[in-house]
């Protein structure tokens, strides 16, 4: 791949969470991936699954470069970098690197270690409950 900057419309996002069998276990990762197509309409995203939902990561990642994506970031939906972003993500990683090697694929730290969530976590921990 050349040295230009892709278009915000070939910078593709994959929100990557664990999955559930149940449907509702993935309201809020979809929920965050609605707000970023609702805030950033020319920013392509989606959301993709370790097990028991679809779509995977390749199959993510897939389906972006197919729409024209040439840069990919993906952002695990962990609380902390456990087995699954430490392990199991890296080896995701390289074999869609692999398989797309003229895509930039880059990987965020997991959500729950940014200062900006631990702080709204403590935030709403702290909520009175209303009388």
């Amino acid at each position: 791949m050349n040295g230009a900057t892709p278009s915000l419309a070939q910078q593709a996002i994959v929100l990557f969470s664990h999955g559930s069998r149940d449907p509702l276990w993935r309201a809020p990762i979809e929920a965050v991936a609605a707000r970023i197509a609702a805030q950033h309409p020319e920013r392509p995203v989606m959301c993709a699954y370790l097990e028991l939902s679809e779509p995977s990561l390749a199959q993510a990642v897939d389906q972006l470069v197919q729409r024209g994506a040439t840069a990919v970031t993906v952002v695990p939906m962990f609380l902390g970098t456990g087995k699954h972003a430490r392990a199991d993500l890296p080896v995701l990683v390289e074999q869609l690197r692999a398989a797309h090697p003229g895509v930039r694929l880059h990987v965020q730290p997991a959500v729950g270690e940014d200062p900006r969530i631990t702080a709204l976590m403590a935030e709403i921990a702290c909520e009175l409950p209303p009388d």
